[in-house]
């Protein structure tokens, strides 16, 4: 019998949770209404996760393990259990259990009211330093503000995708993927379901700050084309600043003539102008970069192993 819900929990170094996120998983999906799978997406771990995933595949065959042959990333793991996914209804969720699996009943119920997509919303972020909280807030409204697409703040990848969606999604041939901007991106009904974020049941966090850096400028140049357009406003600016200063300066070498300090400042302006150039020339090139990745046309991640293998 066909699957009406699929689980989708990609996996990078969880040997320490993966046994819980099987447990509470199983727990929850068993009051649905109806079959699941359970979907595990090993993202090339180092650890024993692959082994522990292959141990849970063999006592319960709803469960499938799918093994990169290295790490892909966080994104391309959720992309390939969604290709993989059969179910009526998909679910995306990490293995840490920061977001409750209990949460994804309340997902199914707005889903059965017809929602295409039912994404969780946190409202507490439990066992985080107000640092992190602070990036975060400020990592989710810098992304709403630069892209060109209604990313809802305060969410992640935790969701419930329709089948209809999971097509839309699978069928876009973009390389490098930002899951939760597309899902906004292609539209259909979307409702949230707050919850509370609970801490790590164990592990680290697998997204620290300089990760959170890199994922905030992928995502914003998968959505936006902002960044190109600051540097002809800021080359207008310095522009029409230095011919403003190049003219006083002119005047002023006319009347009393130039000192040392002029000179000085001079060479401090023409610094700070090289400077906006290379930031203009970085701008450009992560874009160029991206082309050159799509133009590339590498499979987006290699399988070394697939229990049970699709028909």
């Amino acid at each position: 019998m066909a699957p009406v819900y699929s689980i989708v929990v990609p996996l990078y170094n969880e040997e320490e949770v993966i046994a819980e996120a099987y447990r509470r998983l199983t727990a929850v999906m068993e009051q649905a209404d109806g079959a699941y799978e359970l979907i595990l997406v090993d993202d090339g771990s180092r650890d024993k996760t692959k082994a522990m995933a292959r141990e849970i595949c063999e006592r319960d065959n709803r469960v499938r393990l799918l093994s990169f042959s290295r790490n892909f990333g966080h994104q391309t793991a959720i992309t390939a259990g969604m290709e993989r996914a059969r179910g009526q209804a998909i679910v995306v969720i990490d293995a840490d259990m920061q977001d409750p699996p209990e949460v994804v009943l309340q997902m199914i119920a707005k889903w059965k009211e017809g929602y295409g997509v039912v994404y969780g919303q946190r409202t507490q972020r439990k066992g985080e330093t107000a640092f992190k909280k602070m990036t975060a807030s400020v990592f989710y409204r810098f992304l709403r503000h630069m892209t060109d697409v209604d990313i809802p703040v305060d969410t992640g990848d935790f969701r419930l995708i329709s089948r209809e969606v999971r097509d839309v999604l699978v069928s876009l041939p973009e390389r490098n993927r930002y899951v939760r901007g597309l899902v906004s991106w292609v539209g259909f009904q979307q409702a949230a379901v707050p919850y509370t974020r609970e801490e790590r049941f164990a592990g680290v966090s697998k997204y620290p700050l300089r990760k959170m850096l890199r994922f905030a400028g992928d995502a914003v140049v998968s959505f936006s084309t902002k960044p190109l357009k600051w540097p002809r406003m800021l080359g207008i600016l310095t522009a029409v600043s230095g011919v403003g200063y190049l003219i006083a300066l002119l005047i002023r070498a006319l009347a009393v003539g130039v000192d040392q300090g002029e000179i000085k400042l001079m060479l401090g302006v023409l610094l700070f102008v090289l400077g906006i150039f290379m930031l203009a020339l970085g701008f450009v090139a992560s874009y160029i970069s991206r082309i050159y990745d799509e133009a590339r046309g590498r499979p987006l991640y290699i399988i070394e192993e697939e229990t049970p293998r699709d028909n």
